[in-house]
């Protein structure tokens, strides 16, 4: 009896020891850590961490820790596999939207159905979620045209929305990963200031003229981001002097205030297009800042390229300015002037060669 006392208290210390031992091998924890590369960190943990709150309440049994954009989780391997998988689709939500609500968090952790495709019409979404879309028909030529050619001419007067919505395209495509990189351009000319009486060195001097492509980027990605693209060269702001030389691969490539080139700048430029690019040029012809005597290079290459296959040439006009009503109205004055201009110069001329 007493051995058997013996033998049943060993079994039963055996089965307790087994028991313990499979209980700690399940719950054995790892750590992993997710780098959020490609977007604002603070877009998806929240105003205040709220998003990250949620997000830890959803996941109660993982430990979540949340610096700079790495997240550092620990716990049990299969809950962690499920936090991954949800923050991976988190993750494509903002760099899609710009944004990342509550209701966005709990559809995709209960695995609900999100639609993670743009509405019709919408080329992107910028930093406060306001979509970017065609505001006319004309701005609609110019996104179809972008679609359809791998050049095109967007020639229009002030505040048609030509470079803002081509650099919406560009954010579009490097987003989708079409390419892999953004270009920007703009011919360094004087609008009546010459650059030698700007301070600062070259650098300082060149980026007053670049300043509305920074604006438009810093619509639509977040400013820690786009000075890290910037750094990385994924956004390359550059003035036309600097493009020659160059072949331009897999990329969108932006030409603004295209009216203000020579005839063999635009030329030198044109040519630097390389395998998997896309080029828009954008112009005003009646804000060219070239000397009187020397003719614009983008009046020239519309006049040459015009009929080119592969070659999209989109026209806006005043009905399609997005500025304040007034711009409708001034750019609409200037033009009655000039037109009256003409014809007096006109007539002028064949009164003196009566």
């Amino acid at each position: 009896m007493a051995k058997n006392g013996w033998e049943t208290s060993h079994f039963l210390h055996f089965i307790l020891y087994f028991c313990t031992y499979k209980i700690k091998f399940k719950l054995k924890l790892i750590e992993k850590h997710i780098v959020l590369e490609d977007i604002d960190p603070v877009t998806l943990y929240g105003t205040g961490n709220g998003n990250l709150q949620i997000i830890r309440a959803l996941f109660a049994k993982l430990r979540i820790v949340a610096r700079d954009n790495v997240i550092r989780i620990l716990g049990d391997e299969e809950q962690m596999a499920a936090f991954e998988e949800s923050v991976e689709k988190m993750r494509r939500h903002v760099v899609k939207f710009n944004t990342l609500k509550e209701e966005d968090i709990l559809n995709i952790v209960n695995g609900h159905h999100t639609n993670d495709e743009y509405p019709e019409g919408v080329v992107v979404y910028t930093l406060n979620g306001k979509p970017v879309k065609a505001r006319g028909e004309n701005q609609q030529k110019l996104i179809n045209a972008y679609a359809k050619h791998d050049m095109v001419f967007a020639v229009g007067p002030a505040g048609t929305g030509k470079t803002y919505l081509s650099i919406a395209l560009a954010v579009k495509a490097l987003k989708e990963k079409a390419v892999r990189r953004i270009i920007l351009s703009r011919p360094a000319v004087e609008a009546g200031e010459k650059l030698g009486f700007l301070p600062g060195d070259m650098k300082e001097k060149i980026d007053p003229y670049l300043q509305p492509l920074y604006d438009a980027l810093e619509d639509m990605i977040p400013a820690a981001k786009l000075q890290d693209m910037i750094e990385k060269n994924i956004i390359q702001i550059a003035p036309l002097a600097f493009m020659r030389g160059r072949t331009l691969s897999d990329a969108v490539v932006i030409l603004d205030e295209a009216q203000n080139t020579t005839p063999a700048q635009i030329r030198m430029f044109l040519t630097r297009m390389g395998w998997n690019t896309k080029m828009i040029i954008t112009g005003d012809m009646t804000q060219i800042d070239l000397p009187r005597e020397q003719q614009s290079g983008l009046k020239e290459a519309l006049g040459i390229l015009g009929g080119v296959k592969g070659i999209g040439v989109v026209c806006l006009t005043q009905n399609d300015i997005v500025r304040h009503k007034l711009v409708t109205r001034i750019v609409n004055a200037y033009d009655q002037y000039d037109k009256e201009k003409t014809i007096k110069r006109n007539n002028d001329e064949s009164f003196n060669n009566d």
